[in-house]
């Protein structure tokens, strides 16, 4: 699918992964808009790239999406791409020397990462549903969300993450398959260890412990590189309903 010409939507749009990936898509050729909250969007200040309009909504509320997805749409450029950036990392034990796990931070961690990467997808695919097909096939659009390896091998104190995650993998497929009718395929990217704003407080030894878990190349993986899988996901129209690993085949230890 062309993503010159397109709109797309980049959920966490004011840093990291979803700063990477809406630079990336305006720099070929989409009119993008990201949605983040307002604390983030002004933490971002002046260095909002070129072709990037940042809205404050928060992804789990549904009339927060709506509103932006109906500004998107507003804008005149059909809304065909969609990735879902935004999610929290909060950690904590099922049961540790404090007690049991804090039930709204569990709550929380659902909600955000998982409950509003649905909200984002459902809103959109209904505005991408709306517009003209843009191949033979019929196609109209492209969702990606993003999960982690955490879906699959989480960690000591990553129940809720891990969670949150394994169910943005869980939803890969029946999403692929509900969208499938209405020429909008749905993927999702598992990241290893990416060096984004959430690892900005390590301390230079564990950041080289976390390097040297990675297989090859034993380093952390960029955003700019989440920003490379997700234009190629856009651009290959036969890749629907995949989970792809963007890990260095790191299999991540219980600790």
């Amino acid at each position: 699918m062309e993503i010159s010409g397109s709109a797309a939507l980049v959920t966490g749009g004011a840093s990291g992964l979803g700063a990477a990936t809406a630079k990336r898509l305006a720099d070929a050729g989409a009119t993008v808009f990201g949605l983040d909250l307002a604390d983030s969007i002004e933490r971002a200040g002046d260095s909002v790239p070129a072709g990037v309009t940042l809205i404050a909504a928060d992804v789990s509320n549904g009339d927060e999406v709506k509103a932006a997805v109906d500004q998107i749409v507003a804008s005149g450029v059909p809304l065909r791409i969609v990735v879902n950036c935004a999610g929290v990392g909060w950690a904590g034990r099922i049961l540790s020397k404090h007690g049991p796990h804090d039930l709204e931070l569990f709550r929380k961690v659902i909600t955000i990462n998982l409950l509003g990467t649905f909200n984002v997808m459902r809103l959109a695919a209904d505005a991408i549903s709306k517009t003209d097909v843009v191949d033979e096939s019929g196609q109209r659009g492209v969702v990606i969300n993003t999960a982690s390896v955490a879906a699959f091998e989480g960690q000591v104190g990553q129940i809720a993450y891990s969670a949150s995650k394994g169910g943005v993998h869980g939803m890969t497929i029946p999403a692929a398959r509900d969208l499938a009718q209405f020429g909008i395929r749905v993927n999702t990217i598992a990241p290893g260890i990416v060096d984004t704003p959430m690892l900005a407080g390590v301390t230079p030894e564990y950041r080289k412990g976390l390097e040297a878990g990675v297989p090859f190349p034993s380093r952390l993986a960029q955003p700019t590189e989440y920003a490379q899988l997700a234009q190629m996901i856009v651009e290959h129209d036969y890749l629907n309903g995949e989970t792809i690993r963007m890990d260095g085949a790191l299999r991540m230890a219980p600790r």
